[in-house]
């Protein structure tokens, strides 16, 4: 298995790994940049082991880890992956994604889902994708609803946060059937 390089107009999704990772060291101080998630990337120590846990994962094909190149400002841009591959059940989690403030709002995430979106349903053929989301981050929340994934439930207190917090976890999904409306209606002009 290897990692696709997924491109369109306005980015390139390439393989994230310990060469390129770099580029995204001075995006990853950014204050507040994952404030939801329970990682860190804030030193380039946290954010080499960040890198070292996707390429763990991607050895056992349960991840596709990638670096964002914004296209249009021709800059690194930050980080996304496929996770929690179940290649049994053809279903995948769209995540660990995050962009430096200067690239948030701008249109550049609904060009990434789209191309995780389409590769994940017409290259892979799989049956669904997730996306699991803090419940407390609106701002996600929100853009995840306007790809179209339907809230499925919450699961209460399932992850336990770097500051000792135990977040309850919004789940959205796409289903395959689904997919071919979302491409040509919220993506239509993709």
């Amino acid at each position: 298995m290897t990692i696709p390089t997924l491109e369109n107009e306005r980015v390139k999704l390439s393989p994230l790994t310990l060469d390129n990772y770099h580029n995204l060291i001075d995006i990853a101080k950014e204050p507040n940049l994952i404030y939801y998630s329970p990682s860190t990337i804030s030193t380039p120590e946290s954010l080499r082991h960040y890198v070292e846990v996707a390429l763990e994962g991607f050895q056992t094909k349960t991840v596709l880890p990638f670096i964002i190149y914004d296209k249009q400002h021709e800059q690194f841009a930050g980080s996304t992956r496929f996770g929690l591959i179940n290649w049994k059940n053809k279903v995948l989690h769209i995540g660990w994604t995050w962009l430096g403030h200067q690239f948030q709002g701008t249109g550049l995430n609904a060009h990434i889902k789209f191309l995780m979106l389409q590769y994940a349903f017409e290259t892979l053929a799989f049956e669904k994708v997730e996306f699991r989301i803090d419940e407390r981050n609106q701002k996600s929340r929100k853009a995840v609803e306007k790809l179209g994934a339907t809230l499925e439930g919450i699961l209460r207190q399932d992850t336990l946060m770097t500051d000792g917090f135990r977040r309850s976890t919004c789940c959205y999904g796409i289903l395959k059937k689904e997919w071919s409306h979302i491409k040509t209606t919220i993506f239509k002009n993709f």
